[in-house]
Parts: structure tokens; C-alpha cells; sequence
């Protein structure tokens, strides 16, 4: 049994794991270009001098720069008011960049596994994580530290490895089901399992040494410490869906910032795994749903003349959202009383061809009567033109609902910017390289919003919400947030995620201000990265 105490230390781990993923690849691809060499030397350089003696794209470099401020290394200094920033090096940078080669292999390893199947377990790659195993576990011969700065750094940065070797095979594990099969069995030997068993016993032996399996012989079985990390499979699968992008940094600040969305197409986008990513999502937001569900259950309490005709799910992912709700009302208010009189007009809307095909698998495999249709975030006239053409609907009608993803519009620069907007926010944003003004971001929320304001306003808009958090604050709290990896794969990914508070403040700007008895924050700290809210006017 795991103590309260152990638990935390598991779940620091985590976070230090996913703070790996997107800091090797990022501080790698800044040590190849001899740009860490050039800030160790000069101890503080602007963005706009690195932008230019490097010849960059501004947006993407400041994301990278960003991320290594959230990791303790640098300190990032802003000029709201002359839209000027500047980095420079911390104690903990110097100690970090001066060993910087101890990221290569894992950065060859990220790269390399491109050439394999996303989700089968192939032996070339299986060698590869071998072999930086066994240079991981030997510390990549880093020197003995010489003070606490060196051991804090040095420590940091094996977690980060340790988190490229765990996380994308915790992940491909966790979605094909193995662990569930693993657990089922009191123990095992892996060629019950595995066509190559030998490659999988090499993997289980990395395991081992982690004390996430324990083995006697040639069996194998769970540790408590490993089931801790086989049921949080799904906290890892977000982050590691966008190592297609991690892998392409190096074009992404200086060459081709289109590189990926060249490289997409209709079917298919080159910047993410969208499958792992949905399914990433889907283990992330269960967590929430439940917090959601008084809101949902006191409005479908009310007379039913007062109540949404339905509910409508923008980004509706994998669809366990509108499953949930549709559950949830069916079991716990009037209105699952009354379905036969009054059914529930259930709309899961994506722009995402995967997700709208997994949203449709998952709402028939569960009996759940449902439209699935493609829709745009930033287009609610259009969705709200399709549902009354085709279905004789109202938008207006619906609750509006959806999880994660106004951070996630195309970026369209603001009509009406405000003139004298002086930003609080500490994000680093860009849209295809270039970096985006934080004032400008702060408008384009609140006209995105706005737009919404005519469709929400009779039931809300309820929503839940991904923020950044002050890289100052992140470093030091390294362990309790994912802030870092949240902030590295939607900064390069041209996503625009505000503070929790800064959220609030643009949503009231926007006349749809946050319902104070139905606001939750998570962690409630001020390392919030996640908000619930209903939006409605007054």
C-alpha cells in the first residue's frame, strides 16, 4: 500500500516526467545552435538580439525560451509597455547548460523512433531505449555535484531523461491495453503476451529497475508503485502526442515554421496524434466531469419550460463528455423523468475528422442517441445556421458545453484591438513563428467570446479551461504542475492559453462574466492550470 506521502512523491514524478518530454527536445535544439553556448557567455540577451543573431522565428523561440524560464534556468523580464522581454541566465542554467549532452541520446531517440509505427513495439527501437537506459543509469557519467545547485540540476535533468525513457511506452502500454491485461494476470511471463518477448523483457527490466514491476525468475508482476503509474497512463498521453512536434523544433524556430501544417492533410495532422491525444484527453477530463455535474443537474431540475432543450458539446473529442452529461441527466433530474416527452437534443460538434469518428463509435457503442457534426470554434453563426437548417434547432437553445478548447481557435487577428490594453500575462504566444503580442491575445479572446455572447446567453456557456502559469511560479513549484509541458506543446502548436485570472477578467470584458457560486479552480492555488466556469451574462 502506497502512503498519502509516497503518492506525492509519485505524483511529482509525473510532473517531472512530462517537464522532460518538452525540455530535452527544447533545450536540445537551443544547444545545437550554439545559443545556450551564446547566453552562458553574455549571462542576458534580449529576444529580439537572440531572434536576430540566430536567425529565428521570434514566436517559436520565445515559447522555447520560456519553457527553460519555467524549468529554473532562466529569468524572463518583461516590458508590457514597449512589448520588449529579456532572458537571462539563472545559477541553476549554467549548471543546466554546461551539461546539456547528456540530452542527445534522448533526443536521438525521439527523432529516430519517427521512422516506426506509432503504435506497434518495434525492435530498433527497443535497443535504442536500451542503450540510453543503461547510460541513464550510470548518470551519464556527470560529475559528483559539487554543491546543492548541482545536485538540484543534476537530479532534474535525470528526471527528465527518465521521463523520454517512461512516457511514450507508458502511454503505447496503456492504450493498447496491455497494462489492464498485465494487471489481470497474478503474474506473467512476457511471452504470454508478446510475439518478441524478448524485447518486452528488456523493456520490463527497465521497469523493474524503476520498482514498477517485481520479477522472480522469469516472471513478472506489479508493484504497487507501477500500478500508481499504469492507471495514470492517460496524464502522460497528451504530451506525448505532440512529440511529432517536438521532434521538428529545429525547423519550427529556425527554419520553416510551417513545416507541419504543411505536412498535414485532410485526414491526417502532422503536429500531433490526434487518436493519443483524444484518448489522452478523455483519462485528463474525467477528473473534471464531476464538478460540472451541480450546474448540469440545476438546470435540468427546473420547470421544463425553463429548461436548455439540449446540450451541445463544441470539441467534442472522443464524446465521453456528452456521454457523462447525457448520464448524468438521465439518473439524476426531472428531466430523465420526462425523456419520452421531452428528449434531449444532444449535438457533439469537433473540426477534427478523427475525433468526430471516435465520437461517433463511442456514442453508438453506447446507445446514446446523438448528432455528430463538424464545426468551427470560431464560427458559432455558422454551427448556428447548420443546426436550424438541418435539424430546426437553436443554438440559443442548447446548453452549451465544452472542455479544453477556446485556447485551441485559429488565430484571427482582433478587429477592434484596445488601444491602451497594457497585458498582465506572462505567455509566450505565436501564430506560424511569429510571436503574438499578449495585448493582442487578451483582444482576441474577448471578441471570441463576444461572438459567442448572442448564443449563450439564455443557459451559459459552460466551460472548462487550460491556463499558463507565471514561469517565475512554475520554477519554484517544479513537481507540483505540468504548467511547463502545457506551455511547450500548445505554445508550439499555436495555442493560446491564458492565465486563470487573466480568463476571468476577459470573460467579464466580454459581458459574459463567470458565475462566482459555479467557479472552481484546480490546483486552488495560484499554480491553477484548469478552471471551471459558467459564463452568462447578467
Amino acid at each position: 500500500m502506497i502512503t498519502k506521502a509516497e503518492q506525492a512523491q509519485l505524483r511529482s514524478d509525473l510532473f517531472r516526467h512530462l517537464d522532460g518530454i518538452v525540455t530535452i527536445p527544447t533545450a536540445w535544439t537551443l544547444h545545437e545552435k550554439g545559443l545556450t553556448a551564446h547566453l552562458l557567455a553574455e549571462k542576458s540577451a534580449s529576444l529580439q538580439s537572440l531572434t536576430e543573431q540566430f536567425p529565428a522565428n521570434e514566436g517559436y523561440l520565445n515559447v522555447a525560451l520560456r519553457v527553460l524560464a519555467s524549468q529554473g534556468w532562466l529569468q524572463m523580464e518583461e516590458d508590457a509597455a514597449n512589448d520588449s522581454i529579456t532572458y537571462t541566465v539563472l545559477p541553476a542554467g549554467e549548471v543546466a547548460f554546461r551539461h546539456l549532452d547528456i540530452y542527445e541520446d534522448s533526443m536521438q531517440l525521439m527523432r529516430f523512433s519517427e521512422q516506426f509505427h506509432p503504435r506497434r513495439f518495434e525492435q530498433k527501437p527497443f535497443l535504442k531505449l536500451e542503450q540510453i537506459f543503461n547510460r541513464f543509469r550510470e548518470n551519464y557519467g556527470l560529475p559528483k555535484p559539487g554543491n546543492d545547485t548541482e545536485q538540484r540540476v543534476f537530479a532534474q535533468m535525470l528526471k527528465h531523461i527518465e521521463g523520454i525513457i517512461a512516457g511514450p511506452t507508458i502511454v503505447h502500454l496503456g492504450m493498447s491495453g496491455m497494462f489492464h491485461k498485465y494487471f489481470m494476470e497474478a503474474n506473467f511471463k512476457p511471452e504470454e503476451f508478446h510475439a518478441d518477448h524478448q524485447s518486452f523483457e528488456r523493456l520490463l527490466n527497465i521497469f523493474v529497475h524503476f520498482d514498477w514491476f517485481s520479477k522472480q525468475g522469469d516472471v513478472y508482476q506489479f508493484t504497487d508503485k507501477g500500478l500508481f503509474f499504469a492507471r495514470r497512463a492517460s496524464a502522460y498521453g497528451v504530451t506525448v502526442s505532440y512529440i511529432p512536434t517536438l521532434r521538428k523544433l529545429d525547423e519550427l524556430i529556425f527554419g520553416n515554421p510551417r513545416i507541419l501544417k504543411e505536412a498535414s492533410t485532410e485526414d491526417k495532422e502532422a503536429h500531433v496524434d490526434r487518436a493519443m491525444n483524444v484518448w489522452g484527453s478523455g483519462g485528463a477530463h474525467a477528473n473534471y466531469f464531476k464538478v460540472v455535474d451541480k450546474i448540469v443537474i440545476d438546470l435540468f431540475n427546473k420547470p421544463i419550460e425553463e429548461q436548455p432543450k439540449g446540450i451541445l458539446d463544441m470539441g467534442c473529442g472522443n464524446g465521453a463528455f456528452l456521454q457523462h452529461l447525457y448520464y448524468l441527466i438521465e439518473q439524476h433530474t426531472l428531466r430523465g423523468t420526462m425523456l419520452d416527452e421531452h428528449p434531449l437534443f444532444l449535438v457533439g460538434a469537433d473540426y477534427n475528422e478523427d475525433a468526430l469518428r471516435i465520437s461517433r463509435a463511442n456514442l453508438i457503442q453506447a446507445d446514446i442517441w446523438a448528432k455528430v457534426v463538424w464545426g468551427d470554434i470560431g464560427r458559432p453563426d455558422l454551427l448556428a445556421d447548420q443546426l436550424m437548417e438541418q435539424y430546426g434547432i437553436a443554438l440559443s437553445d442548447l446548453l452549451n458545453v465544452r472542455t479544453f478548447l477556446d485556447h485551441n481557435r485559429i488565430w484571427k487577428e482582433p478587429a477592434n484591438p484596445k488601444a491602451d490594453r497594457i497585458s498582465q500575462s506572462t505567455g509566450a504566444f505565436a501564430y506560424e513563428g511569429r510571436r503574438i503580442p499578449n495585448r493582442l491575445v487578451e483582444d482576441s479572446l474577448v471578441e471570441h467570446l463576444a461572438a459567442w455572447k448572442p448564443f449563450v446567453e439564455k443557459f451559459g456557456l459552460l466551460i472548462i479551461e487550460l491556463h499558463t502559469v507565471d514561469p517565475t511560479l512554475v520554477a519554484d513549484n517544479l513537481g507540483n504542475t505540468g504548467a511547463t509541458a502545457y506551455d511547450a506543446t500548445h505554445g508550439y502548436s499555436d495555442q493560446y492559453i491564458l492565465e486563470a485570472h487573466i480568463f476571468a477578467q476577459l470573460a467579464k470584458e466580454a459581458g459574459l462574466p463567470p458565475a462566482e457560486q459555479f467557479s472552481k479552480r484546480f490546483p486552488d492555488s495560484d499554480l491553477a492550470t484548469v478552471t471551471i466556469n459558467l459564463l452568462r451574462a447578467k
